[in-house]
C-alpha cells in the first residue's frame, strides 16, 4: 500500500479518535485523560514515551530505520477552552462549560496519525519527537515545556507546529517567513475614586467616568503612537464596577489585551498605557493600580524551516493550494516560545468545508464553518488525512540519509 493510500485508510480511525477527544475536553494543565490516551496510543505503536514535562505534557520519540544524527520536533496542543458548547451532535462536549472550540482535538489527532504512520513506515534517517503540549490557551504550556528542559532532554535541529484555520478552505495551507502571529500582552487597571450618591456627583470622584475616558483614549496609542505601517491592537474586553442604580462606586476595573509583532512596538505600548491612565486619573482626582503582563511573544517563522514546510505542503496539495505570503494574524500562539528556543516554522491548514461538503448534523446554524472560539465550532474531519500527510512528508523530506 502506498503512503497516500495508507494514510487515507486511517481516516475512519482518526475521525473516531478526534471525536472522542472532542467529547471529553480538558483545559490548561488538566489534560489527564487526553494525555493518557496519547501515551497509550504512542506506546501501542512502539514509540518511546516521556510524561515528565509541564504536568500533562507528552513527548514520543521515534528513530528511523536508517542512520542519521538529525532530529526534529513536531508539536500539537491538547487543551480545550472554557466555553459552553452549543452543538447537538453525538460527539459534543460531555464536560459542562468546557469545549474544544479551537481545534486542538484535531491537532492532537493529526499528529497521532503521523506518529502511527511513521512508526509503521520508519523509512527516514534520524529522530522525530512528537510533542503533545498542554495549556496553549492563555497559560503558556509551551513556555513551561521549554523552561522545564524540553530541548535539553530532546535535542532537535528544528521544531514545527500547525494550526487549523476556518477562514481557509480545506485542501489549502498557508505559511510565510517572519511574523505569523502576534505577541499577546494583557493589562488590568483598577481605577480608584470616591464613591457617593449618583444624584450628588459633585461630592464623589467618579471612576466610571474615568474608565469611559480611558477606553477611548487607549485607542489613540495605536492611531497616534504607533507607526502607521506597523500593526498593533489594543482591546478593552472587560469593565467591572458598581452594583446599584444610584451609587457611584469607589472603583472600576478595566481589563484587556494588546497585540503587536515588532518588539519595539510591544515595548512602546506598556508605557503609553501607563501615561494615559496616569493623566486621566490625575485630571479627575483619582488614582490607579496597573498590572501589565507579557504572556506570549510573537510567533516568528525562520526562513530555512519555512521553506522546508512550504515544500512539504506543496507536495501534499500542490503549489497552487499553498499561500506563501499570508496576512499575519493578530491572534497569538505559545508555540512562539519554542521558536525562540529553536529554529522552526508554524503553518496554517485550511479547515473550512470543501465545496459540496455536507455540514455536520447537529452543528447549529453555522454548520462546520465558523471561526475559532465559537460555541458552534467543530473541527473538519475531512482534513485529518491532509494534516497527517503534511507531517509525514515533512519528516521524510527533512530526515533523509
Amino acid at each position: 500500500m502506498s503512503s497516500v493510500a495508507a494514510i487515507k485508510a486511517l481516516h475512519p480511525e482518526l475521525t473516531q479518535l478526534r471525536r472522542d477527544i472532542h467529547s471529553y475536553p480538558e483545559t490548561a494543565f488538566e489534560e489527564r485523560r487526553t494525555s493518557a490516551l496519547v501515551s497509550e496510543k504512542l506506546q501501542a505503536w512502539g514509540i518511546a514515551v516521556d510524561r515528565s514535562l509541564a504536568k500533562t505534557g507528552v513527548v514520543g520519540t521515534l528513530k528511523g530505520r536508517r542512520p542519521g544524527n538529525q532530529a526534529i520536533a513536531l508539536r500539537a496542543d491538547m487543551d480545550a477552552l472554557h466555553i459552553q458548547e452549543r452543538n447537538s451532535f453525538d460527539h459534543r462536549s460531555r464536560h459542562d462549560g468546557k469545549m474544544h472550540a479551537c481545534g486542538h482535538d484535531g491537532h492532537t489527532t493529526m499528529l497521532l496519525g503521523a506518529a502511527k504512520h511513521l512508526a509503521e513506515n520508519p523509512d527516514f534517517a534520524g529522530t522525530v519527537h512528537f510533542v503533545f503540549q498542554p495549556a496553549e490557551e492563555n497559560e503558556g504550556g509551551g513556555r513551561v515545556m521549554v523552561e522545564e528542559g524540553l530541548f535539553d532532554k530532546f535535542p532537535v535541529d528544528m521544531v514545527f507546529g500547525m494550526h487549523n484555520w476556518p477562514d481557509m478552505p480545506a485542501g489549502t495551507f498557508a505559511i510565510r517567513p517572519g511574523p505569523m502571529m502576534a505577541a499577546f500582552d494583557i493589562f488590568e487597571v483598577t481605577i480608584r475614586g470616591k464613591g457617593g450618591h449618583a444624584a450628588l456627583p459633585h461630592q464623589a470622584i467618579d471612576p466610571v467616568v474615568m474608565a469611559a475616558q480611558m477606553v477611548s483614549a487607549l485607542q489613540t496609542i495605536v492611531s497616534r503612537n504607533v507607526h502607521p505601517l506597523d500593526a498593533a491592537v489594543i482591546s478593552v474586553t472587560q469593565i467591572h464596577g458598581g452594583d446599584s442604580w444610584n451609587v457611584i462606586p469607589d472603583s472600576v476595573v478595566l481589563r484587556g489585551t494588546a497585540r503587536s509583532f515588532k518588539p519595539e512596538v510591544q515595548n512602546a505600548i506598556e508605557p503609553a498605557i501607563q501615561r494615559i491612565i496616569t493623566g486621566i486619573t490625575a485630571a479627575y482626582g483619582g488614582s490607579y493600580d496597573l498590572r501589565y503582563e507579557r504572556r506570549y511573544p510573537a510567533t516568528i517563522n525562520h526562513e530555512e524551516a519555512t521553506q522546508l514546510a512550504l515544500a512539504a505542503a506543496r507536495a501534499v496539495v500542490g503549489a497552487d493550494q499553498v499561500e506563501s505570503n499570508p496576512t499575519p494574524s493578530m491572534g497569538s500562539e505559545d508555540f512562539a516560545f519554542m521558536l525562540q528556543a529553536r529554529p522552526g516554522a508554524y503553518i496554517f491548514i485550511g479547515n473550512a468545508p470543501a465545496k459540496g461538503q455536507k455540514p455536520i448534523e447537529g452543528a447549529g446554524l453555522h454548520g462546520m464553518h465558523c471561526m475559532l472560539h465559537n460555541p458552534h465550532y467543530d473541527f473538519n474531519d475531512d482534513i485529518l488525512p491532509l494534516g497527517v500527510s503534511y507531517w509525514t512528508n515533512l519528516v521524510q523530506s527533512i530526515l533523509k540519509s
